[in-house]
């Protein structure tokens, strides 16, 4: 089997393709960048590509299946539907789509209801189709490292209200099942963590785990926008505040539908917070 994973070098995308060599999957990645594509797992090929440009659909021929992910940005519902049409267009069987939790209870926030047009093209296309819908990541904390190991303190305005964050490597399992096996045809998976965290409690699950205080820097989303405009464009910014405030209002928490779901999915209860705060502020500490 090849498997083409589109977005293949960030944070999801490197976990499936590590998942799937580790199962022996022929795998390819698409990347914009010749130096990125030097920079692959030995054995993964790279190939060079952008899908803001149909000429770029050639390099889908040749696949049985594909993964499709497409970063946020302004031009992400583009870039998706071209990654479908190639996928298609070069003969693929299968795709499996990375959208966002419960994406239709907010498809005011550019990234979450840019994903619903994505959504309706891969269940459109012909194709056998899995589409994912992963929480907010643990692993975005990696972001946050310094913030709070020099500073003492966990910038990401999650609110009170409870969200499901889930662990990368949770979804990338996800990904390869559907990817490699015939069970997850016509599926809409969310995926999620076992527990709702807060801002409050993930900062002091972190400082449990750190052993130092850690303190949440509050809901404040204007005080956040502020420090936030030197690191991020303002479409970014403008997306991620609306997103923040949502949270805030009214949370994206899993049912005992979608933890049984995905439990049964993929063989083991979801991964928890604790357990990777403990993971990484052991490797921080190293």
């Amino acid at each position: 089997m090849k498997v083409l994973v589109v977005g293949g070098t960030g944070t999801v995308g490197s976990e499936v393709v590590r998942q799937l060599k580790s199962r022996g999957v022929t795998t390819s990645v698409l990347t914009r960048s010749a130096e990125h594509a030097k920079k692959l797992p030995a054995g993964v090929n790279g190939v060079v590509g952008d899908l803001m440009d149909p000429s770029t659909l050639g390099v889908f021929k040749g696949f049985d299946a594909v993964f499709l992910l497409n970063p946020v940005s302004t031009t992400e519902t583009f870039e998706g539907t071209l990654g479908v049409n190639g996928a298609r267009d070069g003969g693929a069987k299968r795709i499996v789509y990375l959208s966002v939790h419960n994406a239709d209870r907010a498809p005011h926030l550019p990234h979450f209801g840019g994903k619903l047009g994505i959504e309706a093209a891969v269940m459109k296309s012909g194709m056998e189709w899995t589409i994912l819908r992963p929480n907010n990541f643990y692993q975005n904390d990696i972001w946050f490292k310094e913030a709070m190991l020099n500073y003492g303190v966990y910038p990401q305005p999650l609110g009170s209200a409870g969200i499901s964050r889930v662990d990368v490597r949770d979804i990338g399992e996800a990904a390869v099942l559907a990817l490699t096996t015939d069970e997850h045809k016509g599926k809409i998976y969310n995926l999620i963590g076992p527990d709702p965290v807060t801002g409050e409690s993930t900062a002091a699950e972190w400082a449990r785990a750190l052993g130092k205080p850690v303190k949440y820097a509050g809901d404040d989303l204007e005080a956040w926008e502020a420090q936030q405009r030197a690191y991020l464009p303002p479409q970014t910014l403008y997306d991620f505040k609306h997103m923040y405030a949502f949270f805030q209002k009214e949370g994206l928490k899993a049912t005992a539908a979608d933890i049984a779901t995905q439990t049964k999915l993929l063989g083991h209860a979801p991964r928890s917070f604790a357990a990777y705060a403990n993971e990484m502020a052991a490797e921080w500490k190293a």
